[in-house]
């Protein structure tokens, strides 16, 4: 089992950045494939990015492919989530996930075990 401690959002204007982190409890970190999602007010939960256990592979929403980014240090039980070019449609909680399913990068949240928190992202225009 797996605890996630999603931080870094806030506020930031239209063309800024923000790096998110997830803190992960557990000797067992290196084994999950590892996801960022968001939701926004009335939207269902989205996906935004997956790196697969060892982090040789990637996955991105083609809304956030070129300005975003997801790695992670096992050594520190750590997820980033690198933010570029932020809009104003990138407003939302964001979430980290974590799943043993599979080797490969999962881009559905029912494939997820765990979740984080959130962490909210604001993003004036």
């Amino acid at each position: 089992q797996v605890q996630l401690v999603e931080s870094g959002g806030g506020l930031v204007q239209a063309g800024g950045s923000l790096r998110l982190s997830c803190a992960a409890s557990g000797r067992t970190f290196s084994t999950y494939n590892m996801g960022w999602f968001r939701q926004a007010p009335g939207k269902e939960r989205e996906f935004v990015a997956a790196i697969s256990w060892g982090g040789r592979s990637t996955y991105y929403a083609d809304s956030v492919k070129g300005r975003f980014t997801i790695s992670r240090d096992n050594a520190k039980n750590t997820v980033y989530l690198q933010m570029n070019s932020l809009k104003p449609e990138d407003t939302a909680v964001y979430y980290c996930a974590a799943t043993l399913r599979g080797s490969s990068p999962r881009a559905a949240p029912a494939e997820y075990d765990y979740w984080g928190q959130g962490t909210q992202v604001t993003v004036s225009s």
